[in-house]
């Protein structure tokens, strides 16, 4: 079963260079901060570094102390002084270089989710089609998680480290040189064994997140589908299910974590290990007065060879995340990069005063009447058509996939005032001619004429703005009923949205809520049943006041009771307008003005429902129940 969960397996990015410059491309506006980011830097592990070489002219002054009866102790205090003076300035300029650091990356993040979902509204539908909400949904959680991490922690350790290990390094060759012959073994020895243990734990974490999204996915599952669970009685075969995934879960999360978890035991074991050959050499050198060793020295070169490993230790367990955030911010980068949703049209949507002898008039002010404003290239005049909703499909084709067709043909004209039914199974094509209508897809071959005007030629927006949809799954928004109505026309006053909720049978229910219009609606409107849902639905289309509505299984989820007593309001609404109408429910098309029968991509009947039954063809037989849609 493939994850269904937001989670996503590890994986390497592609071009990990030119990811971080995109990334860090993010960053302007905040030179003068990262300037005192990498001074902060430098200074915090500088003193570090410093603070340790101090050991030895500390002990070495302790020595001398003792051997001239405390003539140096001024010497000594005012080491301790300087000392307390680094540790604390590397203290301050660590805490301010992390606290801009936060700042500059959560604003980064802010602009990165700013571009990815302003991009997302420009995407067409086909792009959300070969999508999962999970998938999408991770971009905004998993991924940019992971480059927060990356850029508030990673970024500024890999610096400090290298300073570090680098400064480190230095000293320690100043200090000794037949000392630093065991680093650089022990540093080889380090680098093989983190080699070594990071292959097989990151395999290990990429085998657990593939198991955390089957898991995932399948909780998901259950809890979506807990009532049939319950109906067909199969809580047992559920429960096997997930013991199955959930322990091949543990198995994965046992064998990634062994390895994670050895590794810092194992270095630290290592780094004692060199700390104690270290001594001994030490030690040796300074009883047998070789070079210039003295106790001072050891005690430095001691505190150093911790210093040494820690960093590079520190770098091995933040390496894994760096890659994974790259691979996440360039998967948010291929939607950025993703081709908008594309609009060559021209013909605009515009409010009109229409003379009594037919003369049209753009209009600054909303008047009730629209028109479209067609700009001729050939001659450069403007001229404008009144909308009315006349809709024309002549011989129209089309395909999601280049290779297989949808459509096949497709010829069907609709006048202001008709109802337009489409019936047939499941997979005939009837939703794909709404889509078209409403250009999220265009078409390859043939035409669609709107008010005699190829749509193509008008822009998409005001396309959409001359229609209103109702979809069989509902979707409403967080926020107040009244609000949720007024989406479909957002300058709608309060009277409008009462007046479209009376037209659409809503108001009773509506007024019988806690706080009538004012009620708040989460989680899709899960307080209200899925009727009063499409209720809502088909009044925000009642507020738009389109020319042409498109009515897909619209009152499906209504019960036949409340569907007869809005079909006087539904009557209305569609009153002059040109309705589509996308229906299982075949009582619900008998009034239509014409009925079109789809089979296959094909229109093989159409007319009223008197004729049609009287045809005794396809309609008929699906009619008189002799076939099921499905």
């Amino acid at each position: 079963m493939p994850p269904k969960g937001n989670q996503r397996p590890m994986a390497k990015p592609q071009n990990a260079f030119a990811t971080l410059k995109r990334i860090f491309s993010y960053m302007y506006g905040f030179k003068a901060q990262l300037v005192f980011i990498v001074i902060g830097i430098i200074l915090g592990s500088g003193a570090g570094i410093a603070g340790n070489y101090l050991l030895k002219p500390l002990i070495d002054n302790i020595e001398e102390c003792l051997e001239t009866g405390n003539k140096k102790l001024s010497e000594f205090i005012a080491i301790l002084c300087i000392m307390g003076g680094i540790y604390l300035l590397g203290a301050l300029s660590s805490f301010m270089y992390q606290r801009l650091m936060l700042k500059i990356s959560t604003t980064t993040l802010m602009r990165i989710r700013n571009d990815l979902f302003n991009k997302m509204e420009q995407l067409p539908i086909r792009f959300f089609d070969k999508h999962t909400h999970g998938e999408l949904m991770s971009l905004y959680t998993n991924d940019t998680d992971a480059i927060r991490e990356m850029l508030s922690n990673s970024v500024a350790q890999f610096i400090s480290s290298a300073i570090t290990i680098v400064g480190v390094f230095t000293f320690m060759v100043a200090l000794s040189w037949q000392l630093t012959l065991l680093v650089i073994v022990m540093f080889f020895l380090i680098i093989r064994v983190i080699g070594f243990i990071g292959s097989r734990s990151g395999k290990g974490f990429i085998a657990q997140q593939k198991a955390i999204g089957s898991v995932n996915g399948y909780i998901e599952e259950m809890i979506d589908g807990q009532k049939v669970v319950k109906v067909f009685c199969h809580e047992d075969n559920a429960g096997e299910e997930f013991d199955k995934l959930n322990e091949e879960l543990c198995m994965a999360a046992t064998r990634a974590h062994t390895f994670a978890n050895i590794l810092m035991p194992i270095m630290n074991n290592l780094s004692y290990l060199h700390y104690a050959v270290t001594a001994i050499a030490g030690g040796i050198m300074v009883v047998k007065g070789m070079g210039a060793m003295t106790v001072g020295t050891v005690v430095a070169y001691l505190q150093f060879t911790r210093q040494f490993s820690q960093p590079i230790t520190q770098v091995s367990q933040q390496f894994n995340s760096v890659l994974t955030a790259l691979a996440g911010a360039e998967r948010i980068f291929r939607v950025i990069d993703e081709e908008p949703e594309a609009d060559d049209g021209y013909v605009t949507l515009v409010n009109a005063e229409i003379d009594s002898d037919g003369t049209i008039r753009e209009s600054e002010k909303r008047t009730g009447r629209w028109a479209w404003k067609h700009p001729h290239k050939a001659d450069g005049t403007i001229t404008y058509t009144e909308v009315r909703g006349n809709v024309e499909f002549d011989d129209v084709v089309f395909g999601y996939e280049p290779e297989k067709t949808v459509l096949n043909g497709i010829s069907l004209y609709a006048k202001p005032g008709q109802k337009i039914a489409f019936v047939g199974s499941t997979g005939a094509g009837k939703t794909t001619i709404t889509n078209l209508i409403n250009r999220f897809y265009d078409v390859p071959d043939g035409k669609i004429r709107y008010d005699g005007i190829n749509i193509n030629k008008i822009k998409k927006d005001d396309l959409r703005r001359s229609q209103s949809i109702v979809l069989q799954d509902t979707h409403l928004f967080t926020g107040t009923v009244m609000e949720n109505i007024r989406y479909g026309k957002l300058d709608a006053t309060d009277e409008e949205v009462y007046a479209a909720a009376r037209l659409a049978n809503a108001d009773t229910f509506i007024t019988h809520l806690e706080n009538s219009y004012d009620t708040m609606l989460t989680a899709d409107g899960a307080n209200l049943s899925q009727g009063q849902r499409q209720l809502l639905a088909i009044a925000r289309a009642a507020v738009a006041d389109p020319p042409v509505l498109i009515l897909d299984e619209a009152t499906s989820s209504i019960d036949t009771r409340t569907e007869a007593l809005i079909e006087k309001g539904m009557d209305s609404l569609m009153e002059g307008r040109t309705v589509f109408v996308i229906a299982h429910r075949l009582s619900t098309v008998r009034n239509s003005h014409a009925i079109m029968v789809l089979e296959h991509g094909k229109i093989i009947e159409r007319g009223s429902h008197a004729e049609l039954i009287a045809q005794r063809g396809k309609y008929f037989q699906l009619y008189t129940g002799m076939f099921e849609l499905s």
